[in-house]
């Protein structure tokens, strides 16, 4: 009878492991389409003149707003590879797919295209969003002056959660991204943050295929047996908040590849893990009592706004000074690419 109870603890534990394994949206660029006038996002829109200091007009104030709308996203090419050319040659778009097509008709994605170097040597670039997607930050409602207002009620800080973050994350099982091939064999990887800063690649194929493909990357380490697992207890709150958000897609060239333009599009990127804790409602709201998490993103992120929101101002007026044929139309100061 007791060899049965202990055998019974062991069969239930593992149910509870594969009841709480969850499968999240980390990302979905069929959200972040411009629904502003200016270009913008107006979910994941944020405003970086509270750290701008006093050297601002107004009128340049509210060029400091930009958001994860795709177009807003950078393409970062390798040092060795960052000539004017190529810069200027890679950028990203809205893509919208077509309505008949056999999968997310319809729906907008992101277009990248990359031009890398046409001499035959190593070189990546990365797609990253316009600034540190934040951890923890309240949502916010948009007013009509312009003006960013909290949304007290968000306690869990959650403006980002599928916005390109990721909360309560264990050990991650696999991550699956939506990719849109046309027979590049260039490979593809994306990094994340965990919340401790630290940085991760994970390689998760090549794109040498035509039409909508899931690429995917598979935790060689992950343990799907319980009774193989090594079992801890963890601090609480603010300890155990593991999250992970992500950094950016990279595109790799190998040297025996053809340079020159990349063309492809990607749509979401799905990760399945382990809850690191049992979600349920505490006694006590801990955020909300010690604000700890949102003090310490806040912190972090004061010195990286004030230059991003100086950055958006600068673009902002360069856009102003470049030359435009009459028959050319203006696109909006913030979201201009190069």
């Amino acid at each position: 009878m007791k060899r049965f109870g202990i055998l019974l603890g062991i069969m239930l534990l593992a149910v509870s492991f594969s009841l709480y394994a969850e499968e999240s949206v980390l990302i979905d660029f069929s959200t972040l389409t411009a629904d502003l006038e200016d270009g913008n996002n107006e979910a994941t829109i944020v405003d970086f003149s509270g750290k701008a200091g006093v050297g601002y007009t107004d009128e340049e104030k509210q060029l400091m707003k930009t958001s994860l709308a795709i177009e807003n996203w950078d393409v970062d090419l390798a040092s060795s590879s960052q000539t004017v050319t190529n810069e200027k040659l890679s950028y990203t778009k809205e893509a919208p797919v077509s309505e008949q097509a056999s999968k997310f008709a319809g729906e907008t994605v992101m277009g990248v295209r990359i031009h890398f170097p046409e001499e035959p040597f190593n070189s990546y670039a990365v797609i990253k969003p316009p600034f540190e997607i934040p951890g923890y930050m309240r949502k916010t409602q948009l007013q009509a002056d312009g003006t960013l207002v909290e949304d007290e009620t968000d306690r869990e800080g959650s403006k980002f959660d599928s916005y390109g973050v990721v909360k309560n994350v264990g050990a991650i099982k696999s991550i699956a991204v939506d990719v849109y091939g046309s027979n590049f064999p260039n490979g593809l990887g994306i990094i994340l943050k965990d919340e401790k800063g630290e940085e991760r690649t994970m390689f998760l194929d090549y794109m040498d295929f035509n039409g909508w493909r899931t690429l995917g990357w598979v935790n060689p380490n992950y343990i799907s047996d319980v009774r193989n697992r090594e079992l801890h207890k963890y601090p609480l709150y603010p300890r155990t908040t593991p999250m992970r958000r992500l950094v950016g897609f990279i595109v790799y060239k190998d040297a025996a590849q053809e340079g020159g333009d990349i063309i492809t599009y990607i749509k979401d990127a799905k990760v399945t893990y382990d809850l690191a804790v049992i979600p349920g409602t505490g006694d006590i709201d801990n955020e909300a009592l010690w604000g700890i998490l949102d003090s310490r993103e806040s912190s972090r992120r004061t010195a990286e706004w004030r230059r991003l929101g100086e950055i958006q101002v600068l673009r902002a007026l360069e856009a102003r000074k470049i030359h435009q044929d009459s028959s050319e139309s203006a696109a909006p100061a913030a979201t201009t690419n190069p």
